[in-house]
């Protein structure tokens, strides 16, 4: 066989490599991904309960102003940013670091990243980081996000921000997810949480009631937000990784069939050779 054969020949054997790796992240995104679906489903019943009862002590304050409502100067923005830990997802990370490229220009603001490529990004753009404990985003449970959003809170009462918001995906579908962005702090309760509750007493009054309650709702958009966005990195690694198989299983094809031409090319060419010899 000419030199052609064998340099095709050592690119095969580097394409089948390739796609044993693919097809091996592929299984693991998949045999976790059906845990982190049902995380996710439950997570936002609880965000829900959640938000329906701010909502409902929100309606009776009557008035009673509550600094995690009332809103004050900007002067300093927090964001919290959730990512992968690694890559090979296809575009999940880039669009969420894109998204807070855009929302950052021109302010002051600091970040708590929650995943590896967050604090990477961070670190290399030069960008505050409030706190990196919550920087490995696979590990962190409701513990830890309950832990994150009493920081937060702490963080927005002392006045070390002035806003707080949340940046992650959302799961829509196995085809379909979306870098977004809400805003935590100060909060907007939406009207439509609103139920009609009229004989009940808080003590020691609505607006301490609310203001212990906020803590819990920000757990439960966190907790939710993180196990949104870890079963978005699956989604996308498990298709970027059927994506690359399919590109290797084309590309061996090809190589394949220029493997046996430069072959049948080579075996040709010695033929004739042995021919002429044997002529003269």
């Amino acid at each position: 066989m000419g030199a052609s054969a064998k340099d095709v020949k050592i690119r095969i054997k580097s394409v089948e490599s390739t796609q044993q790796i693919t097809r091996a992240m592929g299984l693991v995104a998949s045999s976790k991904l059906r845990r982190a679906k049902e995380r996710m489903e439950t997570s936002r019943a609880y965000f829900v309960a959640m938000r329906d009862t701010l909502g409902d002590i929100a309606a009776k304050m009557n008035g009673s102003k509550s600094l995690y409502i009332t809103g004050r100067d900007v002067k300093k923005v927090c964001y919290v940013v959730i990512a992968g830990d690694r890559g090979l997802a296809g575009g999940y990370n880039n669009n969420v670091l894109r998204l807070l490229a855009e929302h950052i220009k021109g302010k002051n603001v600091c970040v708590v990243p929650v995943g590896k490529r967050v604090h990477e990004y961070c670190k290399t753009h030069g960008i505050e980081i409030l706190t990196d404990e919550f920087s490995v985003v696979e590990s962190i449970d409701r513990n830890e996000s309950a832990l994150l959003a009493r920081r937060m809170a702490q963080s927005f009462s002392d006045g070390v921000f002035d806003e707080l918001h949340l940046i992650y995906t959302h799961f829509n579908s196995m085809l379909s997810q979306a870098p977004s962005m809400m805003r935590l702090l100060p909060l907007e309760v939406p009207a439509d949480v609103i139920h009609d509750i009229h004989f009940i007493l808080y003590e020691p009054g609505i607006t301490s009631v609310f203001e212990a309650v906020v803590p819990e709702y920000l757990t439960g958009i966190l907790y939710g937000a993180i196990a949104d966005s870890y079963c978005c990195e699956l989604t996308a690694r498990r298709n970027a990784m059927d994506a690359a198989g399919k590109n290797a299983e084309e590309m061996l094809e090809k190589l394949n069939l220029d493997y046996n031409r430069a072959r049948q090319s080579a075996i040709t060419q010695e033929i004739t050779e042995i021919i002429a010899g044997s002529a003269n």
